[in-house]
């Protein structure tokens, strides 16, 4: 059976390996992004492209009016939101309401858009990080409620045979996550945590978003999978070879973060 699956944010790294891994299924795949060129440059080899904001209610109306029933909805749209200037407090309150806005509230509007149109077998999966767990500030944070929201979404629709789930990722390259700023230390030590010793890939989530909306991970819902694990430290452990409580004071980083 041929199935029809929808990506938000699914014109660039893991939105759009989760998209190519479908199509090489001769699934029909819908993609989501923001750019008008990058959205037609994906369709032209993947499938049909929407231009959408999925942190906008009224855009995320308009994808549901041209989009039928859906057997996959994959939460891809997400990423760190930009720095705003302006007062500090004003700011602060900014970056959080916009990471937030990116990382939870668009999947909150794109799955409230499509849920009576979820028919029994099908799944909803969002792409969530392991930065919920460690030092990722208000995007963290967001990733957190994620899981948070999707444990309660299964309860709901777990019911009408409907899988919810969430992929925790972990330390993955090929993306434009890091927006430049990864440097050749802080990948080796990222990796250096790792318990595989080497970075993850857009196709390892793309592969693992697959099988959780497959028939064979039809009794797995409600969970949020880490992709790829890590030595965790103690927040007053520090870094190894830092003293005691050192990392209790220690400003969170962009890098700190995974997606």
């Amino acid at each position: 059976m041929i199935r029809s699956v929808l990506v938000t944010g699914g014109t660039s790294g893991i939105g759009r390996a989760i998209a190519a891994r479908f199509a090489a299924d001769q699934e029909k795949v819908v993609v989501t992004g923001r750019r008008a060129e990058t959205v037609a440059r994906t369709a032209s080899e993947l499938g049909v492209g929407v231009v959408c904001d999925a942190t906008d209610p009224g855009q995320v109306a308009a994808l549901q009016d041209r989009t039928g029933s859906l057997d996959v909805l994959v939460n891809a749209a997400g990423g760190l939101a930009s720095g705003p200037d302006g007062p500090p407090l004003e700011a602060l309150a900014a970056q959080w309401r916009a990471d937030l806005e990116l990382n939870l509230l668009s999947a909150v509007l794109t799955t409230g858009a499509f849920r009576d149109r979820l028919p029994p077998g099908s799944a909803v999966l969002s792409i969530g990080s392991l930065g919920a767990e460690r030092r990722g500030g208000s995007y963290g944070a967001a990733k957190a409620a994620l899981a948070a929201w999707n444990a309660s979404l299964s309860a709901e629709l777990a019911p009408h045979a409907i899988t919810c789930n969430v992929i925790a990722a972990g330390y993955v390259t090929g993306t434009a996550f890091f927006q430049g700023r990864m440097t050749e230390e802080r990948h080796t030590a990222l990796v250096a945590e790792t318990h595989d010793k080497r970075p993850g890939t857009p196709d390892d989530i793309a592969e693992t978003a697959h099988f959780l909306t497959s028939p064979g991970a039809r009794h797995i819902t409600g969970q949020t999978p880490a992709r790829q694990r890590r030595r965790l430290h103690h927040t007053l452990s520090g870094r190894p070879g830092e003293p005691p409580g050192s990392a209790a004071v220690r400003p969170c980083c962009p890098d700190e973060v995974r997606v």
